[in-house]
């Protein structure tokens, strides 16, 4: 019998935890899971165990930001579709306000030297950490299991390789998961504008046709990435820097970094794409295409999946995509690893980092970033 919560919350005290948690949560979407766990399931007891497991099941099996579909799937547990609305709004609302006052600040202020030598020293911090959370999210959810494993390897080498993600593998390795998983036993537009600043980015203002793209591109992003926050990372690097050139390298590491010193989900960094290529209306297109699939994605199958979450075939699904999209984080991070460490100081920063994620356990992410960019910021102005 699945345990009951002591005290059922009101929308109003579940849409203000939320709100709350994507103001101040940093650590990414893992971080962000587990503080979930903690709050609404261990102390407040808002959400039964089960329920959060289904949560947690169903945010993996769909393509999306892993912490911002659990916390819609649960505030559809409580509230159903208004439920799942409100949260998804004030968990994600923070967050965006927050990047788009940044992305305000590095069109105008990013050619300072000052914000060079700080994202310097940031860049490699930042591939520290998404390497750090890529082989974290491969433990929690990889177990030993050796052919989730293999997939990892195999999903890592290849975006290594090809610097691009790969949807197609990914939906691969998720078959090969449930016949395996089968396999055992069951119990195993800028005229359009009168206010030309809305679309304009780094570049000036942009052409209706790229707010267009933008719509397209991140509804894709959106709908097919599958994986915790970080996992978009790799499929934004091909598209944003190699496909359309929005962004340059140190441009695209940038917007990674804003993600990752800001709370809520890490997947905000569409928000910062989108200013930076056409301005504050970008970033609302770019936010909005992103979460709104991945908000159908949970509200829509919410009440069918709780039918068919026990089955051996989806569970095994889920673990091999899962897998690929742990392996193409680590495939990014090597990617996006080579353009950031290009010296002596940007790898004795990244080991730094890396040193102080393994033995200093409770190092916010945010303050170790903060750190690195005053490091960049010194051996700039040494330089």
């Amino acid at each position: 019998m699945a345990d009951v919560p002591v005290v059922t919350p009101s929308m109003g005290e579940l849409t203000a935890y939320f709100l709350k948690l994507g103001a101040v949560g940093f650590g990414g979407p893992i971080a962000l899971v587990g503080y979930m766990q903690r709050d609404l399931v261990e102390a407040r007891r808002w959400v039964t165990r089960e329920d959060y497991k289904e949560g947690l099941a169903l945010a993996q099996l769909m393509p999306g930001p892993l912490a911002a579909q659990l916390a819609i799937y649960l505030g559809w547990v409580r509230g159903g579709v208004l439920g799942a609305t409100l949260v998804g709004l004030a968990f994600v609302l923070p967050s965006f306000l927050m990047v788009l006052a940044l992305s305000a600040a590095y069109v105008q202020y990013g050619g300072m030297p000052w914000m060079q030598g700080a994202f310097y020293g940031v860049g490699a911090a930042v591939i520290a950490i998404i390497g750090k959370s890529a082989w974290k999210l491969a433990q929690t959810t990889l177990g030993k299991a050796r052919l989730l494993w293999v997939l990892f390897g195999a999903s890592a080498l290849l975006t290594a390789i090809t610097e691009t993600e790969m949807v197609a593998f990914f939906l691969l390795c998720g078959a090969i998961g449930a016949v395996a998983a089968a396999s055992v036993k069951p119990g195993a537009a800028a005229s359009l504008f009168p206010w030309p600043f809305l679309l304009t980015g780094l570049h000036g203002p942009a052409e209706g046709s790229t707010l267009w793209t933008i719509a397209w591109y991140f509804t894709e992003a959106g709908a097919f990435v599958f994986g915790s926050g970080l996992a978009i990372v790799p499929f934004l690097h091909s598209g944003v820097v190699n496909e359309f050139g929005w962004l340059t390298e140190r441009q695209f590491l940038d917007a990674v970094a804003v993600a990752m010193i800001t709370p809520g989900p890490v997947v905000i960094t569409v928000a910062f794409i989108g200013y930076l290529t056409a301005g504050p209306l970008g970033a609302c297109v770019a936010a909005l295409t992103t979460f709104l699939p991945c908000y159908l994605l949970v509200v829509g199958p919410a009440p069918y999946f709780r039918r068919i979450v026990g089955n051996v075939r989806v569970k095994g699904f889920v673990d091999g995509v899962t897998a690929a999209a742990s392996g193409a984080i680590a495939g990014a991070a090597f990617v996006l690893g080579r353009r950031a460490v290009v010296d002596v100081p940007t790898a004795l920063i990244l080991l730094g980092t890396l040193a102080a994620l393994t033995w200093l356990k409770r190092a916010p992410e945010p303050v170790l970033i903060v750190v690195a960019g005053w490091v960049g910021l010194a051996v700039v102005g040494m330089g």
